[in-house]
């Protein structure tokens, strides 16, 4: 830059500039030097550049959060454009996530890297589910490493899929993996073709200048509606499934220590938030959220890296959860010395819960509850609760086990298949006639081009049933508020799987804990639930909201999707009646036909030859309904999956339950409750529509709430953002996957 002052450089990570801050003081003097010029440019507006497919709704939030706060307290301005060029595939939420976090701009090219179908444009407009558009560019050039050769210039001009709707276009060049590093030989090169004849006319430019000709240029671009799906690297939907593991259980960690510490921060006026904490394990988990560390193509000596930071993550955490805990709940928790008399349960989600949970007995044995938590609160659980329907498990002649609730049927063969799954009140069978679910298939796994990044359509040919019994199916627990049964096999040549299937009163799914040691090479383990619905769409959960994906594989399009990802939960309904299967720590999935499968564990040995290897723990649930998804309240169930109650002993005998938040209507998702970044006084609460529809709800809070300001993903009070405080709590209106933030301002 000091040799060549037209030269620009674009640097997209929050975290590097951190690094080398911390590092590097000298040399990050004069990066901030050439800041300030214009010359050395951040863009991205996030800490890194992360997947685009699995981090949850909310830590994408906290990757613009983290990131864009970082670009304005160290260079005085926050991005415009969100730079994002190598990850595997877009979540078609992120367009209303960049606009709450101040950006309308998106550069990446990866898409061209898709195995199937050439995607139509280069230059358009993106829209996502809740109907946020964002201009977005593909540099045509088909490449973020370009060596400014003449090839490349002319490809970039030939290639552009939208001339003659746009007239400019970008081209990214320099050394390295996206880390465009330019040499003088490119410069020099690029300055002799800025006027050359039967060349395009090249200039040296700034995302915001190119984005600005862009955006006068635009009115006839195209509209591309829903995710940018990446038809390649499927596999990293799956592989390093402990990376997968930890990050969801962080995520959850994270957001019951906001939650539990902000309700603290609320009832005690000597607690204080832990706010810097709280900084510091968001930015490992973000960290960790990388495209090439949570999707699991990362070397050896990165995933030791990622698994320690989640087990420091985990370690505190589970230390600010116990100091708010105790904060929150003085008065009723006992000195450790007493004898256990009743527990204390607390629930960190938005609507009240009716569960079975295990507790510590006086003995030191776990004994059963059935316990109702009110929602963002706690309860007392005293004298143990017989349900009406108790769960009942019994053997068949034939050695198969039938267990039910009042909810739902289910009978199970000695292999641990499920034959049966009804609702009882409607009578409706789930499994097709002689078809087997919970059935594990193993598959080959060795794709073309990328071990730990791809999975090819090709394994879906090799499918082999898992049939090898070790040790057949036999109960656990004989029913009451639990019943559940265990069974184990041997997959493959050297692995095997144990599973305890459970079903606990008034459930309406059953759960499927699962343990394996796994020691294979090159295979993909699935397990797959035929169930006797039909629909040509499959629903599935992502970030603030869901989509659906075709059954079939009717086109190109249709079939290259052949693996996808989901979060919590994915759906089979036709009108009245469907089938959900959730999970708490699995992201790849697939619904052909009347099959939903859910892709379990892969063993690839490139770029870590140990991936994989070893001993797994992962719960997935089995849930028929009524109705949509929606009135069954699919949704309510995967969140209540994934983020189990907390018990703790307790002292008193008697305390009312207490509830801090709680939401009108079920299509919305109280998601998120923090402090406000820069108001101490202030809480922040996030919440999205989940349904897809328009509807009006009442935000209810115990908490003295003395203001309530509607506000950005950043926390910048919206213009006219105040809300009227009613009798009824705050009135806020949603359309269809709106995400919400208010600012709540606390009386002392």
């Amino acid at each position: 830059m000091e040799h060549n002052p037209e030269l620009t450089f674009a640097c997209s990570q929050a975290q590097q500039f951190e690094w080398v801050r911390s590092w590097y003081p000298g040399l990050y003097a004069r990066i901030q030097d050439f800041v300030a010029k214009g010359q050395f440019i951040p863009v991205g507006g996030t800490w890194v550049e992360m997947d685009g497919n699995l981090p949850s709704g909310e830590s994408m939030v906290r990757q613009f959060l983290q990131g864009q706060r970082f670009f304005q307290e160290q260079f005085g301005r926050i991005c415009s454009e969100f730079w994002l060029p190598d990850t595997f595939g877009y979540s078609a939420q992120l367009p209303q996530l960049m606009h709450g976090c101040g950006i309308q701009r998106f550069l990446t090219q990866k898409l061209s890297w898709n195995l199937v179908n050439s995607f139509p444009h280069h230059t358009f407009f993106w829209e996502g589910i809740d109907g946020s558009q964002v201009l977005t560019h593909f540099p045509p050039g088909d490449s973020y490493g370009m060596h400014g050769r003449v090839e490349e210039m002319l490809k970039t001009v030939k290639n552009n899929k939208d001339k003659g709707r746009v007239n400019h276009s970008a081209f990214l060049f320099g050394f390295g993996d996206g880390g465009g590093g330019p040499t003088q030989k490119m410069l020099d090169r690029m300055k002799r073709m800025s006027n050359t004849d039967g060349l395009p006319r090249v200039q040296m430019s700034t995302p915001d200048q190119l984005f600005s000709v862009l955006e006068k240029e635009s009115s006839q671009l195209c509209t591309w509606v829903g995710e940018l799906f990446l038809e390649l690297h499927n596999g990293t939907y799956t592989t390093q499934a402990q990376i997968k593991k930890g990050n969801r259980e962080c995520e959850r960690i994270l957001h019951d220590v906001e939650v539990l510490s902000t309700l603290a921060v609320a009832q005690d006026s000597v607690f204080q938030y832990p706010a810097s904490q709280l900084q510091q394990l968001w930015r490992l988990l973000l960290l960790n959220q990388f495209h090439d560390v949570l999707p699991g193509s990362c070397i050896q000596l990165v995933v030791e890296d990622a698994l320690q930071y989640y087990t420091e993550i985990r370690r505190a955490g589970a230390q600010l959860q116990e100091e708010a805990v105790q904060s929150l709940c003085r008065d009723l928790l006992q000195p450790k010395a007493r004898s256990t008399q009743s527990t204390l349960v607390l629930n960190t989600l938005p609507w009240e819960r009716t569960e079975v949970i295990s507790r510590p007995g006086p003995d030191g044995t776990e004994t059963l509850a059935l316990v109702t938590v009110p929602s963002m609160g706690y309860a007392l659980v005293q004298e143990p609760f017989v349900p009406p329907q108790p769960v009942a498990v019994r053997k068949q002649e034939d050695g198969s086990i039938t267990m039910e609730n009042g909810v739902i049927a289910v009978c199970l063969d000695t292999m641990g298949h499920l034959t049966s799954l009804r609702l009882l009140d409607s009578g409706r069978e789930s499994v097709p006639d002689g078809c087997y679910a919970n059935q594990f298939a193993l598959f080959d796994d060795v794709p073309l081009y990328w071990d730990a990044w791809d999975v090819m359509d090709y394994h879906l040919e090799t499918r082999k049933p898992v049939t090898t019994l070790l040790k057949p199916l036999e109960i656990t627990l004989a029913g009451g508020l639990r019943g559940s049964v265990r069974f184990s096999l041997q997959v493959g040549k050297s692995s095997t799987l144990t599973q305890e299937i459970i079903l606990d009163a008034r459930c309406p799914y059953l759960r499927f804990l699962t343990q394996v040691e796994w020691k294979e090479a090159h295979k993909f383990l699935k397990v797959e639930f035929p169930v006797q619905v039909r629909s040509t769409n499959a629903t599935y959960e992502i970030q603030f909201g869901h989509l659906q994906r075709p059954t079939h594989w009717n086109t190109s399009w249709d079939w290259a999707r052949f693996e996808v990802w989901a979060h919590k939960w994915l759906d089979l309904s036709e009108h009245g009646f469907g089938v959900a299967l959730l999970n708490d720590c699995k992201y790849g999935a697939s619904a052909h036909r009347n099959i939903l499968s859910l892709s379990l564990l892969r063993a690839p040995k490139s770029p870590d030859s140990t991936a994989d290897i070893g001993h797994h723990q992962f719960t997935y649930a089995v849930m028929p309904h009524r109705g949509s998804f929606q009135e069954a309240g699919v949704i309510q169930q995967a969140y209540n999956l994934n983020f189990p109650l907390h018990a703790v002993p307790a002292s008193c005998a008697q305390c009312p339950a207490w509830s801090a938040f709680s939401v009108s209507s079920p299509a919305i998702v109280l998601e998120t409750v923090k402090q406000a970044e820069d108001r101490p006084e202030a809480v922040v609460v996030r919440l999205y529509e989940a349904h897809g529809s328009t509807v009006t709800a009442w935000l209810q809070t115990s908490l003295p709430v003395k203001e309530a300001i509607l506000c950005d993903l950043l926390e910048r009070p919206a213009v006219q953002g105040r809300l009227q405080l009613e009798q009824q709590g705050l009135r806020l209106s949603f359309t269809p996957f709106h995400v919400l933030s208010v600012l709540l301002v606390l009386s002392r």
